[in-house]
């Protein structure tokens, strides 16, 4: 092991190399500046526990890699808000009386599980649909969700009106025997 004095001015002489290091990782000269102290007062406290079984550089940039995920860490939990949630904070400002309070209590919500039990069916409903053949899940689609009315259907794909009354009828069976499986029987 090297003397103490030599020992400092080894760490010192690989300072630049560990300030490049984790200035390549962390992309923020101040927060690399402070890495880069943080591992050789480390290092420094530690000196007794550096037997010489690894190169300097070595035990040095793994005390710096810690250090590196230890600011990593602390950015994430202590990330500032961008420009952007400034202006949405600002908005919500009004809501509130200088006293913190509600200026207009916020509605009650209806019925969260009855939302959440919607939101699924809806999944059920969409699985169905995709399992419908192509040109009438299509029809089903212009008709229930678009709101088109037979004729426009009929152009659109090209069918006469029996037809169009045809695949509606087999896509809403289709749909009724897929929701009894899938969702009412479940």
């Amino acid at each position: 092991m090297p003397a103490p004095a030599d020992f400092r001015a080894q760490i010192q002489a690989l300072r630049p190399y560990l300030l490049r290091y984790a200035s390549l990782q962390l992309r923020d000269a101040a927060a690399a500046e402070d890495c880069v102290q943080e591992a050789l007062v480390a290092a420094l406290a530690g000196e007794s526990g550096f037997a010489g079984r690894a190169n300097l550089r070595t035990w040095l940039t793994g005390i710096l890699k810690h250090k590196i995920v230890d600011a990593i860490r602390r950015q994430s939990r202590e990330a500032p808000l961008a420009a952007e949630d400034d202006e949405d904070l600002e908005d919500l400002d009004g809501l509130f009386a200088r006293n913190g309070h509600w200026t207009e209590r916020p509605p009650a919500w209806s019925d969260p599980d009855g939302a959440l039990e919607q939101s699924r069916f809806f999944r059920a409903l969409e699985a169905c649909l995709a399992r419908l053949p192509a040109r009438t899940g299509r029809a089903f689609m212009m008709r229930e969700h678009l709101g088109l009315e037979t004729g426009e259907i009929c152009k659109e794909l090209d069918i006469t009106p029996t037809h169009c009354w045809v695949l509606l009828y087999r896509a809403r069976m289709a749909l009724r025997e897929c929701l009894q499986q899938t969702w009412f029987g479940k």
